[in-house]
């Protein structure tokens, strides 16, 4: 079976482990040499950003990790057993910004990918490059190989002064307490998807849509031009995950760039915008799953709700299948 999976960061990389338990693969690390089954995440870049001179992915790493047995498993992010002390000789000399903590080990990975890109490789070649030490049992692709990165438009706490600012500075420093009056993926209107993405789409047998921020995770997935079209032209079944349980977020701070779009924070509102492939022209979706109580009215898409909260790899493995089978994918 070909799987892909749209996703973002800590929230897409947990429920790629539960499409790997599914699908009978080991969770974590790679599945064996022989296998009937290829899952593909078609992953968010458009958080990516440079500091202090190094181009940091922090999805893909996320990803990367999560499936490679990397992890910090606390955070959700980052190396596991970390060190900070590149961050804390950096904090000593002043240097800015100083609201992004850089680990140790995390650092060597950006090194990697900085000089890979400075020598002319693209980031699709860079992953997988990377991914050859991790090992995630998942192919990773860049949602694109340009320069796309979200930017929010805010009034500047302090001044009140109207600017934007890179999404990672209002979502990390900030934490999102500056209303977004508009979010923007500047160059995803002159990008094109990456390497692989369009031909994993087509050749799906399900394509599904993890439950990460449907603004700057999905939504900057699918601003690429010709992203919409293949998920639309594609034979097999899209089905979309809510990342909204009651009016709340399962993690992060989603309802803050729901109301940037002027999205209310629900499942229903999060599945319209999505949109169905039989009854819109831009429309994405023929199954949305959403939390058990939650209710959604999508029209021309089928809905079920099941419980959603990934508390492990088995809870969240049976949230894929939920998902599959609404797509009316044969699991055998």
């Amino acid at each position: 079976m070909k799987v892909v999976v749209v996703v973002g960061g800590v929230g897409g990389a947990k429920f790629l482990l539960g499409v790997k338990q599914l699908l009978g693969l080991p969770p974590v690390g790679p599945g064996p040499d022989e296998s009937p089954h290829q899952i593909t995440a078609v992953v968010n870049t458009a958080d990516d950003i440079w500091l202090h001179g190094l181009r940091v992915c922090p999805d893909l790493d996320t990803c990367m990790y999560t499936l490679g047995g990397g992890i910090d498993p606390d955070r959700g992010w980052g190396r596991a057993g970390e060190t900070w002390a590149v961050k804390d000789e950096l904090a000593a000399y002043g240097a800015d910004p100083d609201w992004f903590g850089l680990g140790d080990k995390d650092i060597a990975t950006h090194l990697v990918r900085t000089r890979m890109m400075r020598a002319g490789y693209e980031l699709s070649d860079i992953t997988a490059a990377l991914c050859d030490r991790w090992k995630p049992g998942v192919r990773l692709l860049p949602m694109t190989d340009d320069r796309v990165e979200t930017h929010v438009v805010i009034d500047e706490p302090g001044s009140g002064e109207r600017k934007a600012v890179h999404f990672q500075e209002w979502w990390v420093r900030h934490h999102a307490e500056p209303r977004a009056q508009s979010i923007v993926p500047v160059g995803a209107d002159e990008a094109t998807p990456g390497p692989g993405v369009v031909e994993a789409i087509s050749a799906a047998d399900v394509v599904l849509l993890a439950p990460s921020n449907p603004v700057v995770s999905i939504g900057s997935v699918l601003a690429v031009p010709g992203m919409r079209v293949a998920l639309r032209e594609t034979e097999a079944p899209v089905v979309g995950v809510s990342p909204i349980i009651g009016d709340k977020p399962v993690r992060g701070m989603a309802d803050a760039c729901l109301s940037a779009i002027g999205l209310k924070s629900s499942a229903e509102a999060v599945g319209r915008h999505y949109g169905s492939r039989a009854c819109s022209d831009k429309g994405i979706l023929d199954g949305w799953l959403v939390h058990t109580g939650d209710t959604a009215d999508v029209p021309g898409v089928a809905v079920r709700a099941v419980p959603l909260l990934m508390s492990d790899v088995d809870a969240t493995a049976a949230m894929v299948k939920a998902a599959m089978e609404l797509g009316g994918v044969d699991l055998g």
